[in-house]
């Protein structure tokens, strides 16, 4: 049979309240809740065009975690699809778009890698590079002749951003990574063509 000590017993359970408490503190405070807004949708001669930006994409961990030169990646999900009445939707494009974002230590600026745009900026400071990476630009997302006139469509949007790993099992000794690990919810628009 184990004695505890009243002293160490208390001092136990402080710990523990302690802990229990500031778990979900930390948990709010790492990842702010993006969210999709000024979304357009339009055409051109040819295309239906996607604008859209992320508001509230980077946490304070996240900034210091890609100053440090960490990779960091979002991912944009789009899906366009045929509403119909009385049947589930018909999906007729799906399009993935990743924008890259890793500071350059040497030369002390924020490189951001927008593949969709063929484009490589590089940016002073981390908020103007943040916009960069967390804005849609003119995205083709289906060729107009994909459409049909009178047909009501649905276009549905969604960013998140890629889990930042760090190397040789860093991440198991620094538990809070996962709440890097973001994503917004998903953003739709209906439209008749």
């Amino acid at each position: 049979m184990k004695i505890y000590s009243v002293p160490n017993l208390i001092l136990s359970i402080i710990i523990a309240v302690l802990f229990v408490t500031a778990c979900p503190r930390l948990s709010t405070a790492q990842s702010p809740k993006a969210t999709i807004e000024d979304i357009i949708v339009t055409s051109s001669r040819d295309h239906l065009l996607l604008y859209f930006s992320v508001k509230e994409y980077f946490s304070e961990d996240i900034k210091r975690a890609i100053s440090s030169g960490i990779k960091t990646t979002f991912h944009f999900y789009v899906e366009l699809s045929e509403v119909r009445n009385l049947w589930w939707n018909k999906e007729i494009a799906s399009v993935r778009i990743d924008h890259h974002i890793q500071y350059d230590t040497l030369k002390k600026v924020y490189v951001v890698d927008l593949p969709d745009r063929n484009k490589s900026m590089t940016f002073e400071d981390i908020e103007s590079a943040g916009r960069a990476m967390s804005e849609i630009v003119g995205l083709e997302v289906i060729a107009l002749e994909g459409l049909k006139r009178g047909t009501r469509y649905q276009i549905r949007m969604k960013a998140e951003l890629d889990r930042i790993t760090l190397p040789l099992y860093m991440h198991y000794v620094l538990f809070f990574v996962s709440l890097w690990d973001y994503e917004t919810d998903w953003h739709s628009v209906d439209f008749r063509y």
